[in-house]
């Protein structure tokens, strides 16, 4: 059946015939889709953001980091302050770079306070493979 203007409903547009090939019905839209894909996508970024959370965002372990010094071919002193729950124990990772940035040392340093005690200041010396140019602290986690 060709169109004309008694088919076409008004308001559409009217395309000379055989010049755009057969027209098609408008596609039926899947609200019910989106939702539930928006839905799992919702879910699986909630999940991915309460695993890294619990893995690195403890509130309860900080570390600040207060200086870094006696640089030498071998290693660097980093001091740094850990914040851990009362009585409780943390492992630190420290880390050396050179002054082109590369990582030159890195060691995880276990701390541990006294029981009622919060706030730890701990000096560490770490190896290096090259001269460094700073000492870092990257992060503290819960033992375990």
């Amino acid at each position: 059946m060709t169109e004309t203007h008694a088919t076409v409903p008004p308001g559409t547009p009217v395309f000379p015939p055989g010049r755009y090939g057969r027209r098609r019905e408008p596609r039926r839209r899947r609200p019910l889709l989106a939702g539930l894909l928006v839905a799992g996508l919702a879910g699986v970024l909630v999940l991915a953001a309460s695993q890294l959370y619990t893995r690195y965002g403890d509130p309860n372990y900080d570390a600040q980091m207060i200086t870094y010094a006696d640089l030498t071919d071998t290693g660097v002193r980093v001091d740094f302050r850990v914040t851990v729950p009362a009585g409780g124990s943390a492992v630190c990772l420290l880390r050396a770079r050179s002054h082109d940035g590369a990582e030159v040392g890195r060691e995880e340093v276990p701390v541990s306070a006294a029981p009622g005690e919060r706030h730890l200041v701990v000096r560490h010396r770490v190896p290096t493979t090259a001269r460094p140019f700073i000492g870092e602290v990257l992060r503290c986690r819960p033992v375990g």
